[in-house]
């Protein structure tokens, strides 16, 4: 089965990705959109994520790994959310800005940039090589 791709997004001043790396892991909790909830259900151990800093920053920032499936939130006392857990894999070579994704083609049906406001969305094949590749900075 293929892997499925992910973007998550935290603002730095919370959580950032060199949080990641430093924690080495980290429970992503606290999703309480019901959208948002329903993609982290639906993601996998071996899934890839990119990390996206949102409020400030404002880009892609880091490649991460889902290394827990979904179980109960332990920051929901009603138990009606879910919780996964992330790895670090690797910072990108260079940030990929919202700007710059916005102003890719290859990008304009991305979920992320359809419903802005979602803390966690799917990112298609072709879109995560589109961002990688932007990331290296061809």
């Amino acid at each position: 089965m293929t892997a499925s791709h992910w973007l998550v997004k935290s603002e730095p001043a919370t959580y950032a990705f060199a949080d990641l790396q430093r924690d080495g892991r980290t429970v992503w909790d606290g999703v309480r959109n019901n959208a948002a909830a329903l993609h982290l259900k639906a993601m996998k151990t071996g899934d890839s994520v990119f990390f996206y800093h949102s409020q400030e920053g404002l880009a892609v920032v880091g490649v991460a790994e889902v290394v827990r499936e979904a179980y109960p939130d332990p920051s929901d006392p009603a138990g009606r959310f879910v919780a996964v857990e992330l790895a670090p894999v690797r910072p990108l070579g260079r940030p990929v800005t919202l700007a710059a994704m916005k102003a890719e083609p290859a990008l304009a049906g991305m979920a992320m940039l359809r419903q802005s406001r979602l803390s966690v969305s799917p990112v298609s094949p072709a879109e995560w090589a589109t961002i990688l590749r932007m990331a290296e900075g061809d």
